[in-house]
Order: structure tokens, then sequence, then C-alpha cells
């Protein structure tokens, strides 16, 4: 196509696309589902998870701490018990999820059993839906991995509680497989290097398991396992209103198959303004490493975040990646867990530094913001702002980070399907108003 023809196509594409702002405001229209004090429209009830992060008193929002509740219960308990008992807590968590309930010892072990006797593919299906067709994206893969294992079940249209809850623990035990196979996939057809595949150890825990599998001498330490456990214990749900888990909604309300549902999930969360924005934030975190000298120094820190607000560096965009959230405004419960227990880890090896600059940009941005902007809006780190370092110094190549968040949100993910199917029983379908005016047809040799 010439270059005449790509222009019209792009021209055509934007104009024919672009509906004024105002009318949105005209016919009382609430972009993205938001109300215009940017809370959410609430679209449905339930009883899994509660995302609290302000009070609304006489119709304004109040700020407060951030809390995250699972079917009652605080993630700060769920996480200290864990971390007090020095035990692993996300497999807890996913019973907990899916059943409603906290396990005792003898059904969590059962539970736990049960997810490793599902971690192994199909026979051939590495062979064939991952080794014959690398991706360059390892989201992408494990959306159609998922969605090619109801090629593998007998009766994958069967949406009795039994089968449902039988899928479920089935994907969400694969999971974990089907992303290290996805990665070191690619990393052989795409990024040149060796591969590694290793068989399971059925013993291990989620977290030992991936960190098992990834690396290459499959060497680590139980402090490493650990920290990594948690963060899938902070990723494993976040109400029902996030995208992803919308989105699964959405499909599940339709009567479509599990394995459907789940893979428009996965292609939900891999957008750059939901999941995918952990890649965002590490970019961002990079300039900022490139062009501050002394990452310790607060005046140098703050006058090169200033840049970035005010458009002069980052991506233009004047916005401080891994600060604010749609929800909390003091505090989010799942970065003060992870800042918390980053700290740890990080003092005293190389990644101190790194972790002290990513404590003074959370410090300074607020400020900053309430300077440039005049706002004065209550701002506060979210998750991906300590994920990503937490990441790197467990050694995980940055391909993962948003495929880690994959796996530990199934568990979400499956409850609220289970949810949508006994409670929902109406196709989600909200309603668009057309702004476009008739048109008179025109023969085609009159065009």
């Amino acid at each position: 196509m010439s270059k005449a023809g790509r222009e019209l196509l792009c021209k055509k594409f934007i104009d024919n696309n672009t509906i004024k702002p105002e009318l949105f405001d005209n016919y009382i229209v609430k972009r993205g589902l938001r109300n215009a004090d940017g809370t959410g429209v609430v679209a449905g009830l339930t009883n899994i998870c509660n995302v609290h992060g302000y009070v609304v008193n006489e119709g304004e929002k109040s700020p407060i701490e951030g809390e995250l509740i699972y079917r009652g219960y605080n993630i700060r308990d769920l996480v200290s018990n864990a971390i007090s008992e020095n035990r692993f807590g996300f497999e807890e968590i996913v019973y907990l999820l899916l059943l409603g309930d906290l396990p005792s010892q003898r059904e969590l072990e059962i539970f736990k059993s049960l997810l490793s006797a599902n971690r192994d593919l199909p026979d051939s299906f590495f062979e064939d839906m991952i080794l014959k067709n690398p991706s360059k994206n390892v989201m992408n893969k494990m959306a159609r991995a998922v969605l090619s294992l109801y090629s593998y079940d007998d009766n994958p249209e069967n949406i009795s509680p039994e089968h449902e809850m039988a899928t479920a623990i089935s994907i969400l035990a694969k999971m974990p497989t089907i992303m290290v196979s996805a990665y070191q996939v690619k990393n052989r057809y795409f990024n040149g290097k060796s591969m590694f595949m290793h068989p399971l150890i059925k013993s291990q825990s989620t977290a030992e398991s991936i960190l098992s599998t990834i690396r290459p001498d499959r060497e680590f330490t139980d402090e490493e396992a650990k920290l990594l456990d948690i963060m899938l214990m902070l990723h494993a749900e976040h109400g029902g209103g996030n995208n992803s888990t919308f989105a699964c909604r959405v499909l599940t309300s339709s009567g479509t198959d599990p394995y459907s549902a789940y893979s428009a999930a996965i292609g939900a969360l891999k957008g750059h303004r939901h999941g995918g924005a952990n890649a965002k934030v590490t970019e961002m975190q990079d300039i900022v490493k490139a062009n501050v000298k002394n990452w310790a120094d607060e005046g140098e820190v703050a006058d090169f975040l200033r840049k970035i607000i005010r458009k002069e560096a980052g991506d233009g965009t004047g916005l401080i990646y891994g600060m604010g959230h749609a929800v909390y405004t003091l505090s989010d419960p799942r970065a003060v867990i992870l800042h918390e227990n980053a700290k740890k880890l990080a003092k005293g090896t190389e990644y101190e530094a790194e972790f002290k600059l990513l404590e003074n940009i959370e410090k300074l941005t607020p400020i900053l913001f309430a300077e440039e902007k005049g706002n004065g809006k209550v701002m506060c780190a979210n998750v991906d702002m300590y994920s990503g370092l937490v990441y790197r110094m467990l050694k995980i190549p940055q391909d993962l980070f948003t495929p880690l968040f994959a796996v530990s949100r199934m568990a979400g993910w499956s409850a609220h399907r289970f949810e949508e199917l006994v409670t929902g029983k109406r196709i989600i379908r909200p309603a668009y108003k057309s702004v476009l005016k008739s048109r008179k047809y025109v023969p085609i040799g009159e065009r």
C-alpha cells in the first residue's frame, strides 16, 4: 500500500472513531464506568473481596488507610500469620477464595496435594501448543494455552459446580507450568538463550516450584521462596470491578465456557493500564536511575521528578508510575506489605540503594504534585512501586512480571466466575447511546 493510502486509512480510523468529549457530559455517560469523582459505578454485589480506600461523607470522598479484605479476612492478617508461622500462604488463600472459608490443616494438605497432582500439562501439550508456536509475549501465549486446554477436556461445556471447581483447580495448578514453559521457549527462539526445561517436583509449594523451574541451577533460598509467596498472596484478588475480573464476569454472564472466560481475563490483565502497568513503572524507574547521579540526594531526585511531572522527561505523560491508585488514597496495603518485606531482603545487598531511591520517589511525589499542580490530591504508592524491585531481587526476568500476576490472580477470577454463575443469572449488557446522525445511502457509482 502506498504512503498516501496508509495516511488515508489512518485518517479514517481516527475521524470515524472519534466522539466529541462534551457529548459524554451532555448525555451523563460515565466513561470507563467511573463516576465524576473517580469512584467506580456499582455494577454488582460480591462476597469475595472488599477493596477499601476511602469513605464518602456527605457526598465527599475522605481518604483513609487502604484495606484489602479476602472473604472477610484482612490481607495483613493473612500474610502476617503465614510469616509468623514460617509457612507458605498462597495455597491457603486460593482455598479461601474458591471455597469461602479458611481450611483446617488437613483440608489444606489435601488441597495442596490436589494442586500438585494437576501441575503437569496434558500429553503433547507442551510440544503442540507452546514449543511449536513460540510467542514474543508470554501473556499472549498463556491466554492461548488456557484457551487450548478446552480441547483436552472431555466435557468442556459442563458448568456444574463439580466440573467448574475441577477446571479452576486444574488451570490454577497449570498456570505456573504454562508460564515458565512459554518463557523458556521465548528465551530460546527470540532471545537466543538456552532453554531449561526442569521436571516438576511435586512436594514443592507454588512459589518454590516457580523459582525451581525458572532458574537454570534450580537453587533458591527459603527466604526467596517465602517472599515470592507473599507476592502471590497480595496479587490473588482485588475485587470484582478491576478490569480483568470484570472481563471474566462479563464473559461468564454470557454462558460461555470457563476456558474462554479465563483466557479473556488474561488478555485484559496484559494491558498497560492494568496488570501490564508494572512494565511502565520499571521503565520509569530505569529512567530515574539513569538521570539521577546520587540516588540518596532528595533534592536531586526531586529535581528530576519535577521534569517528569512537567512532561520534560520520561514518556511525556507527566505521570509518576507506581504512584496513585483508583481506589486507595492514603495507602495501598499491598505496597505497605511489600515495602516492609523488600526492605528486609534488600538490606546489606546491591539493591539497598535502589530501595532507598524508591522510598524517596514515594515520599517526594505527593509533595511535588501538590506544588506543580496545586490540587493537593492525596496520593500513595501502589503495589507496582516495589513489585519490580522484589522480582529483580528474586532474579525473575521482566518478561514474567505480569505473567506472575496472572498466575496469582487466577484464584480471584475463578472465585468471581463461580459467584457470577450462581448469582448473576443475567447477561451483563450496559447501554451505549448512538450519537451518529442518519445518512442517506449513495449508490456506489456516485460516491
